[in-house]
C-alpha cells in the first residue's frame, strides 16, 4: 500500500505532536513537497545542526514507502503521491530518508557515513504525529534536529506558524 512501509519499527527514537489549523490534506502535501525538494538541495551541517564535522555538505535523499519498498520522491513519484492525496488523505505516511555528508578537504568531496532515518506521519483532526526513527549511521543530524528542519521547512510554506508542538518525547 503506498504510503505505508509494513516493518517500521515499533520502539521509535522521537515523538513530537503537533496541533495545525490546517487539513490533513494540505498537510500531507506540504510535506511531500518539501521532501521533493529537499532532494534537489545541498545544505551545510552547520545549517541543521551544531556540526560535529566542519566544512561539511548534507544531501538528503527521501523516498516514501510502498509495502515493504521505498520510493526516491522524484517529479513523478511526487505527483503519483499527490493525486493519492487529492482522492483521499493517507492516515500514515512513512518515508525513508537517507542524509549523506561530504566533508571538503583540498578542494575534495569526501563521503563520510551516512545517516539512514524512518520517519513517519500519522494525521488526525488538527494534529500530526511526527516518529522518528534512527536505523544506522553516525547521527551527524539528530532526531530531534531532523523534527526541527521538516517543522521548519512546513511553517515557511504558510504566513503564519501551523505546526505547534502538543507533545514532546
Amino acid at each position: 500500500m503506498l504510503g505505508v512501509y509494513e516493518n517500521f519499527p515499533e520502539n521509535v527514537h522521537k515523538i513530537v505532536i503537533f496541533a495545525s489549523p490546517i487539513s490533513s490534506k494540505r498537510l500531507q502535501q506540504t510535506v511531500t513537497e518539501i521532501f521533493h525538494k529537499l532532494n534537489t538541495t545541498t545544505l551545510r551541517l552547520e545549517d541543521i545542526s551544531a556540526p560535529s564535522v566542519p566544512e561539511c555538505d548534507v544531501i538528503f535523499e527521501f523516498g516514501i514507502a510502498e509495502d515493504e519498498n521505498f520510493t526516491y520522491l522524484d517529479e513523478e513519484e511526487k505527483e503519483k503521491v499527490q493525486k493519492k492525496i487529492r482522492e483521499k488523505p493517507f492516515q500514515t505516511m512513512d518515508f525513508l530518508c537517507v542524509i549523506r555528508y561530504y566533508r571538503k578537504q583540498n578542494g575534495k568531496k569526501i563521503p563520510l557515513k551516512f545517516d539512514y532515518y524512518m520517519l513517519r506521519f500519522m494525521c488526525g483532526k488538527g494534529l500530526m504525529e511526527m516518529q522518528v526513527y534512527h536505523e544506522r549511521g553516525s547521527m551527524h543530524v539528530a532526531p530531534e534536529e531532523l523534527i526541527n528542519l521538516v517543522r521548519g521547512r512546513i511553517n515557511e510554506m504558510f504566513h503564519k506558524k501551523i505546526l505547534k508542538v502538543v507533545q514532546n518525547r
